[in-house]
């Protein structure tokens, strides 16, 4: 994987989410609530293990002023997810 890809990517956000896109795909994105809840997060499989869905949930907690909560069911992968999140705490 070229590393490049990752640094030229442009932030869309919509109605209740932010999508991190590059001129080829989208690398990740996050659907979420007025609450700070996240309904859904996702980062490419190519682009993950780089700070991207930490990246995507500051932007959601910003955007609050919440806590995130994650809604169930949490995958295995959000599991590891939450824990670096309570890291911010």
């Amino acid at each position: 994987m070229n590393n490049f890809d990752i640094f030229n990517f442009k932030v869309i956000e919509a109605d209740g989410i932010f999508m991190f896109k590059n001129k080829n795909t989208t690398l990740g994105f996050v659907r979420f609530n007025n609450k700070g809840e996240v309904e859904y997060i996702f980062v490419n499989p190519t682009f993950r293990k780089q700070g991207l869905a930490t990246k995507l949930l500051k932007l959601v907690k910003q955007k609050t002023n919440k806590e995130i909560i994650l809604q169930e069911p949490i995958s295995p992968l959000g599991l590891k997810l939450l824990n670096s999140l309570n890291k911010w705490k």
